[in-house]
């Protein structure tokens, strides 16, 4: 099996929740994560998070970086940078260093951003 540059952990094969997952309860990665389904609870990732156009997360987000191409209701933690697509949906609060949102996203709510606003997560 080919390894992966970024992943989980040692096996280093990236996470994805598949279109058509529903998942409710937290999860916890050491690496990336694709989400194409619907999850319901706490996200905790040291890399990256990709939330796909078939994706909806409801929720927390915590990451080191997030593109978010689907639906995010909730609260969305990022380390370095947040790219919100001209496909997204997301209604929340950000806490990031930097943001892009493409022309045609949907955002609304409050966005925290600078080196000085580190999320607070464990």
């Amino acid at each position: 099996m080919k390894k992966g540059k970024n992943g989980n952990g040692d096996s280093q094969v990236p996470n994805i929740i598949a279109q058509g997952t529903n998942i409710i309860g937290d999860i916890h990665s050491e690496g990336d994560f694709r989400i194409e389904g619907s999850i319901k609870g706490k996200i905790e990732a040291k890399g990256r998070i990709v939330v796909g156009e078939s994706g909806n997360v409801e929720g927390e987000i915590t990451c080191s970086d997030a593109d978010i191409c689907g639906k995010v209701v909730g609260k969305l933690e990022v380390i370095n940078l947040t790219i919100f697509k001209a496909t997204s949906f997301f209604s929340g609060d950000v806490i990031t260093k930097k943001i892009s949102i493409e022309p045609g996203a949907s955002f609304t709510g409050t966005c925290t951003m600078g080196s000085e606003n580190k999320p607070v997560s464990k």
